[in-house]
């Protein structure tokens, strides 16, 4: 029979426990800030990478306050075009593979490799469950030295709407990106929480950046500020507002500090990387120069905009539908493809009417996520603009709105 476990010797045994702090960061030797600690003298406060960076000055807060605290040469993320570009995401670096170089040490989950904060719960990376992520983002710049790039300059080429959830998380690289000038490029990770897991935190990692395997010479386009055209129940507006969205390239979000915000949104209305703000699950495919042949300016009876460069290495569906996927042939009023309104099956009408809740499938019953691509935003538009309805905005209810209506 076992006996009772003395308490004094419980608590012992639990002290030797490693604890780490919350939050979450982008982790490479590439990045700014890699060896940077609570003892790194040059900042009288937190300024580690997972610290989160908000009520800031433009000098703090951008790039994490770390551009004095480069790579060493030759560190640098490589960005395959076309494929997935692995990150490892976690609250310490001793979550990660560098925990070498980490104050604590290895702390890594030997049963689970994937975890992002050992020996915490998921509020420790500002997530009830996975139904409250709100997804991060890659964005890129194309200058070899970060101390020109501007926010401006960034475009963000990468979502993952499912992250923080995982140690290590995919971000699928567009297949036409174009190679970076001499000496690479610069990235950032961004990631803004859902409002139920904590305050309002920016996140914000640089880093040195490659992308390989090039067969594109389009420039990307110079970047716009997101706008919130999504379903957004929370604040009343139930239907989303498609032709109110910004396309093409888009500027990450710089919110909640003091200088240099793009940004307005409330304290309890933050903005996210996933559909709210028109940023499709995957790799952002519609960045480039020619992605479009027109795109009107966004507001909610605006036309939709017109698709430009679609090829079979575009977007899988217009290669499905043989010869009659030319641009000719299957654009029609709107900027909106024929051919799929033709497809528009009531299965194919489903998944998409699911994607607004974010759910996809690639099956009648079946859980897996399914990759989406560019067709898929214009069936949305499709499904969603026939739903529309008049709508009337009360003055009590137009501060919770802000800029999209």
């Amino acid at each position: 029979m076992l006996g009772v476990i003395p308490l004094t010797i419980l608590t012992t045994t639990i002290s030797f426990v490693p604890r780490v702090s919350a939050h979450s960061a982008f982790w490479h030797p590439s990045m700014f800030g890699f060896n940077v600690t609570t003892s790194t003298p040059a900042f009288n406060y937190d300024n580690r990478p997972v610290a989160p960076i908000k009520n800031m000055n433009f000098e703090q807060w951008w790039f994490h306050g770390h551009l004095d605290f480069p790579p060493n040469d030759g560190d640098i993320f490589e960005l395959p075009a076309g494929e997935p570009a692995t990150a490892q995401i976690a609250c310490n670096k001793g979550a990660t593979d560098y925990f070498a170089s980490s104050e604590g040490g290895d702390i890594r989950e030997p049963w689970n490799l994937n975890n992002v904060c050992p020996n915490s719960t998921s509020e420790a990376y500002h997530t009830l469950g996975k139904d409250d992520l709100e997804g991060c983002a890659l964005a890129i710049a194309y200058k070899n030295d970060a101390k020109a790039v501007q926010p401006e300059d960034f475009t963000v080429f990468s979502v993952n709407q499912t992250c923080v959830w995982t140690r290590f998380t995919d971000f699928q690289v567009p297949a036409r990106m174009p190679p970076c000038p001499e000496g690479g490029c610069i990235c950032a990770f961004f990631w803004i929480h859902s409002p139920d897991s904590g305050g309002e935190e920016n996140y914000m990692n640089g880093f040195k950046c490659n992308v390989t395997g090039s067969t594109s010479t389009v420039p990307v386009a110079q970047s716009k500020v997101p706008r919130r055209c999504g379903a957004d129940i929370p604040n009343q507006k139930l239907e989303a507002s498609p032709s109110n969205c910004t396309y093409g390239a888009k500027t990450p979000f710089y919110w909640f500090n003091n200088e240099r915000n793009n940004m307005p949104e409330g304290t309890y209305s933050p903005p996210v990387y996933n559909d709210l703000y028109n940023f499709l699950d995957g790799a952002q495919d519609d960045i480039f120069e020619d992605s479009y042949t027109n795109v009107p300016p966004p507001s909610p009876n605006a036309p939709m905009p017109v698709l430009g460069n679609l090829d079979a290495s575009f977007s899988p569906f217009f290669a499905a539908l043989g010869d009659n996927s030319t641009i000719g042939s299957t654009v029609g009023m709107n900027g909106i493809p024929q051919g799929e309104a033709q497809n528009s099956t009531s299965e194919y009408a489903r998944r998409t009417v699911c994607s607004s809740a974010k759910m996809r499938f690639s099956g009648a019953d079946s859980g897996v996520v399914e990759k989406r691509d560019m067709s898929d935003s214009y069936m949305d538009t499709v499904i969603r603009m026939n739903r529309r309805r008049r709508r009337r905005l009360h003055a009590r209810e137009a501060h919770k709105l802000w800029h999209m209506w």
